[in-house]
């Protein structure tokens, strides 16, 4: 059973950091791309980041580039998003997923929890 627990996640200032870990079991983590998504309140999904394996290649949509960097350490079966210089329309719902969100087809047994970003002065 695919489980993905998250953590971090809060509120923060403008222009703050955070970082949301996501330890991942039940399945083969090191064989596996990991994503990033995102809800805002009444908001669509927002894609916002995956990292590939074993080659740690990281992508990024243009809305968070240069702000956020994802990691992972496939010894620990986590994946890491290090979110800084933070926006007010960064506040959303943060969820990692199993495999590369943007190809779609990922069931939601797949996903992280959700971790609550919160961003306000």
């Amino acid at each position: 059973e695919v489980q993905l627990v998250q953590s971090g996640g809060g509120l923060v200032q403008p222009g703050g950091s955070l970082r949301l870990s996501c330890v991942a079991s039940g399945f083969a983590f090191s064989r596996f791309t990991m994503s990033w998504v995102r809800q805002a309140a009444g908001a669509d999904l927002e894609w916002i980041s995956s990292i590939t394996t074993p080659e740690d290649g990281a992508y990024y949509a243009n809305s968070v580039k240069g702000r956020f960097t994802v990691s992972r350490d496939n010894a620990r079966n986590v994946v890491y998003l290090q979110l800084n210089n933070l926006k007010i329309e960064d506040t959303a719902v943060y969820y990692c997923t199993k495999g590369e969100f943007r190809l779609g087809n990922i069931p939601r047994s797949d996903w992280g929890q959700g971790t609550q970003v919160t961003v306000s002065s």
